[in-house]
């Protein structure tokens, strides 16, 4: 609908706006607060006066729109407020942020100021741009909080806007909002929030559905309310009897959730048996919350039957995002499953306005709460900025929408940690040291490998040891962001370790071949190699992946005249700036199947033709072998859903940098202290890790296998040479099985 309105009736508008924003806000603001908050109101609207929206509005309706979320949905005070009128004026105006602190002060402009960084890169459609403009905007938790609220809030209004942009535009930002704001709203407690973003994104990415499950909500509006009275009308007597304060509220799950239970569950809307939900919003009689949120437990379930396995107990033990509630699923009226949540008034307005409002309620309590905890571990993610910002992106993301499971330390104390998370997850959440040093854990007084999933009501005991290296291998098992960021960073420190080594190695080499440790020779071996930068040269030479019948092999050609004419000609050099990377470019030229990461013959699909180096999953057909697919492939739902048992775990490696298993048969004389020795010699080799040793003595001699994994044939020959100088030891040969 094109927007008319003259000049004095939008006036009028821009005033009944201001004045509603302030409506539920003014009786708790002093007047210092609601004087700042009128003069950002009036610097705002002088400094976008000649802006219009894309519906034709004056532009001004958005920052009111959106300081209104800020103070009616979210909860904020004046500061916020005064920032959400003002978060677009440095970016799209003449005035600056010294201009704004110099008018409001320091808090206002460095909320401005966060706001503005972050949009200084939406313009660009690159999806690692886009990755790094949403590492930057949680980099502002470092300053403040509320940066990331206030954007949220914009992203909202935006969302309730987006008719008038075209349908392309529509998709891409609602499919960015599902990706990373819902998820984010969901984290930070903003439940109603991450409830409309989740509708809206379906609304513009798959309208035809989102059109379909409304229009049936409504049909059945009526019959809900009926049922709601129903429940209410057999509850009242029970309620009253001991004297609760109490309201009694229906609702309907989201658009969005009644969409996930459909596709997830394969059923129709009308299959979906709990579509909504009743919640009890109770006053306090006593200072003992939680003992009248039981006894509340104790009235409903006279009444209605529960299901016992479906009871959520959130009061106990409240959710990170500071969530707290009672949740119980029972027979209701028409032998009708529905799920009743029980929650104190003070529960309710942590549960609707998320992390604002556990932030007004938590009145200087010296214990942690989950979600100032998530935000503290999140920021020392943060500071790690070597990671890839689409690494980061994705890593972050497990974070965010993860169930959490609750497991004891050994002294009794309860942590928690997002559902399939590892034993080596909970090493890294108690402390960085205690992760990277873990070299086993006990759970429930049993020996456990660091990949075992943990489950609710888990006791955990770490082991650790001071000369324990994390390595690649780790981060198959685990999903945490603190877990894979540390990890990623100590093995770039040990990367950075080898190639130092390596440097020294290649120099005392060239030397002893006559060749000239220079930028010439490192790029002609850069280019021999077909590697990307010297870093990658050093460090392969450190791990011996390049050994020196290679390097005499690089020699030789050198030598040759004619090779090099045509080198020359037809290979260019890396440019400077590649060569004196820092990094280890991998050369994705083997694909590996499993848990246990064997080689297998495969063929590549045609409906997404993957190319090394793409996510991929390897699927058994009946005639035709292994078949990879690409992960976002048209057909992965369809084959992963359908055929689960035929599906199997695939990636690319690169086999210069990928260990293998070896296995060593061993035999001599019985030397008392010789499995010490033979563990000596192997852990202080480079890297290499120990599956299992078998050895046994008879009469004298003894003989035995080890099986153990290592990064390449050079480093296995190394080890063999140093296993035959321990004293006893007669023959060392590799064999095939143990």
């Amino acid at each position: 609908m094109e927007y008319k309105a003259t000049i004095e009736q939008e006036n009028k508008e821009i005033t009944k706006r201001y004045k509603n924003l302030l409506k539920e806000t003014y009786q708790t603001l002093s007047r210092a607060d609601k004087l700042m908050i009128r003069k950002a109101f009036n610097l705002s609207v002088e400094a976008h006066s000649k802006q219009r929206r894309k519906t034709g509005e004056p532009y001004i309706f958005h920052p009111i729109s959106v300081a209104k979320i800020v103070a009616n949905e979210i909860g904020l005070g004046a500061t916020s407020i005064a920032a959400a009128l003002l978060h677009d004026v440095v970016e799209d105006t003449i005035y600056t942020v010294d201009d704004i602190e110099r008018l409001f002060g320091e808090n206002v402009a460095r909320i401005v100021s966060g706001l503005t960084k972050i949009s200084s890169l939406k313009k660009d459609k690159d999806h690692s741009i886009q990755a790094e403009n949403f590492r930057k905007m949680l980099l502002t938790l470092h300053d403040d909080v509320r940066v990331i609220l206030i954007k949220v809030a914009d992203r909202l209004h935006n969302m309730q806007t987006m008719d008038a942009m075209p349908a392309d535009k529509q998709v891409k930002i609602a499919s960015e909002t599902l990706y990373i704001y819902a998820p984010l709203a969901h984290r930070l407690g903003l439940y109603n929030i991450k409830t409309e973003l989740e509708d809206l994104g379906l609304k513009y990415t798959e309208p035809e559905v989102y059109n379909d499950i409304v229009s049936k909500i409504s049909d059945s509006k009526e019959d809900q309310e009926n049922y709601i009275k129903s429940f209410e009308d057999t509850l009242n007597i029970g309620l009253k009897k001991e004297k609760f304060k109490y309201e009694i509220r229906g609702r309907f799950k989201s658009i969005f959730s009644i969409r996930r239970k459909m596709r997830r569950q394969n059923v129709s809307f009308d299959e979906v048996y709990d579509k909504f939900a009743i919640r009890i919003i109770y006053e306090p009689t006593s200072e003992d919350e939680k003992f009248d949120a039981w006894k509340i437990y104790s009235i409903v379930t006279d009444y209605f039957k529960p299901n016992p396995s479906r009871l959520r107990d959130w009061i106990s033990q409240p959710k990170s995002t500071g969530y707290e509630a009672l949740h119980i699923t029972v027979v209701g009226p028409e032998a009708k499953w529905v799920e009743v949540q029980i929650r104190s008034n003070r529960m309710d307005e942590i549960a609707e306005k998320g992390y604002a409002a556990h932030f007004k309620y938590k009145q200087g309590e010296e214990n942690e709460n989950g979600l100032d905890g998530w935000l503290n571990r999140l920021k020392e993610t943060l500071e790690n900025q070597s990671i890839n910002a689409v690494d980061f992106v994705e890593d972050f993301k497990l974070n965010l929408y993860a169930k959490e499971i609750y497991v004891f330390t050994p002294k009794g104390d309860l942590k928690s940690l997002p559902k399939g998370a590892s034993a080596l997850d909970f090493a890294f959440s108690i402390h960085t040291d205690v992760g990277l040093k873990c070299r086993g854990v006990k759970v429930n007084g049993k020996l456990v490998p660091l990949s075992y999933i943990l489950a609710s009501g888990d006791q955990i005991e770490v082991y650790t040891t001071s000369n324990n290296k994390p390595n690649a291998r780790w981060l198959d098992f685990v999903i945490t962001a603190r877990a894979r960021t540390k990890i990623k960073t100590a093995l770039k420190d040990q990367e950075k370790k080898i190639a130092e080594e390596g440097k020294a190695i290649l120099a005392r080499k060239l030397r002893h071949l006559k060749i000239n440790f220079n930028e010439k020779s490192l790029n002609e071996l850069v280019v021999f190699f077909k590697l990307k930068t010297s870093f990658d040269l050093f460090f392969r030479i450190g791990n011996g992946a390049i050994d020196n019948t290679q390097l005499k092999n690089f020699v030789g050609q050198r030598n040759n005249m004619i090779m090099n004419f045509f080198k020359k000609r037809l290979i260019r050099a890396p440019s400077k700036e590649l060569i004196n990377k820092e990094e280890v470019s991998a050369k994705y030229d083997d694909l590996v199947f499993g848990l246990e990461e064997e080689k297998l013959d495969y063929t590549s699909s045609k409906c997404c033709k993957p190319i090394p180096g793409d996510k991929v999953f390897g699927f058994i057909t009946i005639n035709e072998g292994i078949k990879i697919h690409k992960k976002d492939c048209p057909n992965a739902i369809s084959l992963q859903s359908n055929y689960a048992y035929r599906v199997i775990k695939a990636k690319w490696i690169d086999s210069s940098n990928q260990e293998f298993k070896a296995i060593l048969k061993l035999s001599g004389e019985d030397n008392r202290g010789i499995v010490n020795n033979l563990t000596k010699i192997i852990s202080s080799n480079m890297d290499i890790f120990i599956h299992s040793i078998n050895i046994a003595g008879n009469e004298g001699i003894f003989d035995g296998k080890l099986s153990i994994s290592v990064k390449n044939r050079t480093q296995l020959n190394k080890l063999i040479e140093s296993i035959k100088k321990v004293e006893g030891v007669q023959k060392v040969e590799r064999v095939n099985t143990m």
